[in-house]
């Protein structure tokens, strides 16, 4: 838990202080031989001071009181000197700040490195033994906490404690058509939480063989817009990357598409996309934004209520610009990382639409499952890798996909939707903009038309 006490007193003016550590573990077997067996920890303090419209920042790898006072001093001189040159003159910046703890370390005992790699071998163990068919395999681990105390001048008095954990598991297999597969589980919370015992893994390693051979005897689909099911996990990639990024207030001040959209049509009726802070449809979500590292609550933002444009996503200085109200986007990878407008956990809401239904309502289309890597700019073109998808024919699924890719504008994507499920799936992931961060990524399956690349 948090001692504020010791640094009560050292904030003069408007200004931010941040003690943060971040601790990660890393894990990997490669056909059952330890490739790598890491634990990290890296922490310390950092500093922000608003003089005259300008921010300051300064950090140092250390704690306690001494630090806390050279970073703030630090930070404020810097804040001096930007603003005797940029000469702004801003007024004060919006957003009330809130106070709270929020530690969701585990009540149990800590697993230790030691036991996080035996459970990777006993998985490996499993993999290896039933299908030695495989010409190569791969369990990682990974875990990461991560630990912020934040204290600001408006009042703000927060403490977290977030950690995630997520096992991936990646087959390939050889002869006339290699291919290769990987998926992963977990998310929020620690390891001994999340994952109880390796054999509750089994059905999900057996289901992925299962694709990985349908795969190995797949056809590529043919090219070009085509009517297509994306399902979950790349309408929350879809969401995120292509849609999100467009409307973070900083991108947005640099010329992204969507700066023009507000008030505007954006997407279909049938499309509502949120970035939710902590909570959505009755649960957490994969990254519990209570607090974000200005110190301002965390409320959902509403992008996209029923196809038209609301709101950009906004820090306090950007909320100043457009006149809006923070929401707690500001957030921050490591102490030395000053925050940025971040999403948090961004997902379009479910619709009324079976899937079923959905894949019925296709003669000839394909619907893709999984995202591997990909990109999108601000202008909402994307590009996204998918390494597992399955052709419709007359309503029916028919033979698996190799690895191909679809593109598009996002926007326009969207403006295509004419279905949406009514299920409803978290992926989690690390986004990278300037710093990597956790990111929750999710929604229903959309059905829309798309560019699909042919082989």
């Amino acid at each position: 838990m948090a001692d504020f006490s010791k640094y009560e007193g050292l904030l003069a003016g408007e200004g931010e202080l941040r003690i943060q550590e971040n601790r990660g573990t890393d894990i990997r077997l490669l056909n059952g031989n330890i490739v790598a067996n890491a634990s990290s920890s890296g922490g310390g303090t950092s500093a922000r001071a608003y003089r005259d419209g300008c921010w300051g920042f300064a950090s140092a790898p250390e704690t306690g009181a001494a630090a806390a006072k050279s970073v703030i001093n630090a930070a404020a001189e810097n804040a001096q000197l930007l603003a005797a040159r940029l000469k702004r003159g801003a007024g004060k910046l919006p957003g009330l700040p809130v106070s709270g703890t929020h530690d969701f370390s585990t009540k149990k005992p800590r697993r230790t490195r030691r036991e996080m790699l035996d459970f990777a071998r006993e998985l490996d163990a499993y993999i290896a033994e039933k299908y030695p068919d495989l010409k190569s395999r791969m369990v990682r681990i990974y875990a990461l906490d991560m630990e912020k105390t934040l204290l600001t001048s408006g009042g703000a008095r927060a403490y977290s404690m977030t950690p995630r954990a997520l096992v991936m598991v990646s087959l390939s297999c050889g002869g006339a058509a290699p291919a290769d597969l990987s998926d992963w589980w977990g998310g929020f919370g620690e390891f001994g939480d999340r994952f109880s015992s390796p054999k509750r893994l089994y059905p999900q390693i057996d289901r992925l063989y299962g694709h990985l051979l349908c795969k190995a005897s797949g056809i590529y689909p043919q090219g070009g817009i085509r009517e297509c099911i994306l399902g979950p996990e790349l309408a929350g990639i879809l969401a995120h990357e292509a849609i999100g990024h467009t409307v973070e207030a900083d991108l947005v001040l640099g010329g992204s598409v969507a700066a023009d959209k507000i008030g505007k049509k954006a997407a279909s009726p049938l499309v509502t996309l949120v970035d939710f802070a902590h909570t959505a449809l009755g649960k957490t979500c994969p990254v519990p934004v209570y607090i974000d590292d200005e110190g301002i609550e965390g409320r959902d933002a509403v992008i996209i209520e029923e196809g038209m444009l609301k709101t950009f996503l906004h820090n306090r200085e950007s909320a100043a610009h457009f006149g809006a109200e923070p929401m707690g986007n500001a957030r921050a990878y490591q102490f030395s990382d000053e925050p940025l407008i971040r999403m948090r956990n961004t997902a379009i809401l479910p619709g009324k639409s079976a899937l079923e239904e959905m894949t019925a309502s296709i003669d000839d289309g394909y619907y893709f499952m999984k995202s591997s890597n990909g990109q999108a700019d601000s202008t909402s073109e994307f590009m996204f890798g998918v390494p597992l998808g399955y052709e419709i024919k007359k309503g029916k699924l028919g033979r698996a996909l190799r690895d191909t890719t679809i593109s598009g504008v996002a926007f326009d994507v969207l403006g295509s939707v004419s279905m949406v499920s009514d299920e409803f799936c978290w992926t989690e992931g690390m986004c990278g903009k300037k710093q990597p961060i956790p990111v929750g990524m999710g929604g229903p399956a959309i059905k829309c038309r798309v560019n699909v690349g042919g082989r």
